[in-house]
């Protein structure tokens, strides 16, 4: 595997639960890392939803169940196992249709002995999810009784898909996304992007970007924040996240060829220099510009 160096820039993180991992990483690659949490993961104060999910499951009220995440797989096997024998919800999984979004769910469910009947692609949005299950099932698909769990928000793109192709479905949530307790430090990341002192930024996650921004909006400091990102390097770990970048209205610089961390931060210091410089420059020839030339 090539490797590069970010050769002393500036490199921020808003990393959680991997904080010290990331930061790490770019430390490896010849990067400064600052690391300010965006999120904190935090259980529903009451998961009646999913509860009500279990039983309805293991009385045959589903014929398709949708994984999302590996996390959200555990937390609900946790919820579950509170209130039900844990070996009747998975024989319960077991007899109806299971379909995984990518690798992470896939694994924590072969951790359970639950077969996997369709698994989404890379990158493993919403978008391959429908794929698969459209490439599984076809014409089929309609009328079918499922159940999706969630990932922390509701991605109304596609449950409004399924409804498209007229799958009953039911949410099941299992844990959501919070700003941090302590704020400080993304409110300090945000000032620092929008007074230049920052040369990269990494986003793991569509939450990261979506909590960054609100915090600067409550911070009267969005613009300024979408103003310094036009002179930093934005990297993105893949399709969901780069949409919400997007929405925005940041375009990234740099996405992997693979959505993995890693790979990101190994990749990104190749190029990164390189991005900087470039874009650093055509902002300089934009601010030049005479206001009434093209």
């Amino acid at each position: 595997m090539a490797t590069g160096s970010f050769q002393g820039l500036r490199v921020l993180a808003l990393e959680s639960r991997r904080a010290t991992e990331i930061a790490k990483l770019i430390r490896a690659y010849g990067g400064e890392p600052t690391v300010a949490p965006a999120l904190r993961e935090i259980p529903l104060e009451s998961n009646q939803e999913a509860l009500d999910f279990a039983a309805r499951l293991m009385q045959g009220g589903f014929d398709l169940v949708i994984f999302l995440t590996g996390v959200g797989v555990r937390r609900l096997t946790e919820v579950v196992g509170a209130r039900y024998p844990r070996d009747l919800f998975l024989e319960a999984l077991k007899r109806v249709k299971v379909a995984s979004r990518g690798p992470k769910p896939t694994s924590a469910l072969r951790e359970l002995g639950i077969p996997v009947a369709v698994s989404a692609p890379e990158p493993c949005t919403w978008r391959e999810m429908i794929g698969a299950l459209d490439d599984a099932f076809g014409p089929s698909l309609q009328g079918l009784r499922a159940a999706v769990q969630e990932y922390g928000t509701t991605n109304p793109e596609f449950l409004a898909a399924l409804s498209q192709r007229q799958v009953q479905w039911t949410r099941v949530p299992v844990y959501h996304w919070a700003l941090p307790d302590d704020l400080e430090p993304l409110k300090a990341a945000v000032r620092s992007i929008a007074a230049g002192e920052l040369d990269v930024v990494v986003f793991l996650t569509a939450v990261q970007a979506t909590h960054l921004f609100q915090l600067a909006e409550e911070m009267g400091m969005a613009d300024a924040l979408r103003a310094g990102m036009r002179t930093m390097v934005v990297l993105s770990i893949g399709t969901s996240t780069t949409e919400e970048l997007e929405r925005q209205g940041v375009h990234p610089d740099f996405t992997p060829a693979h959505p993995k961390m890693g790979l990101l931060i190994n990749e990104a210091s190749q190029c990164a220099g390189k991005l900087l410089e470039e874009k650093r420059g055509a902002a300089t020839r934009s601010n030049r510009r005479p206001p009434n030339e093209p």
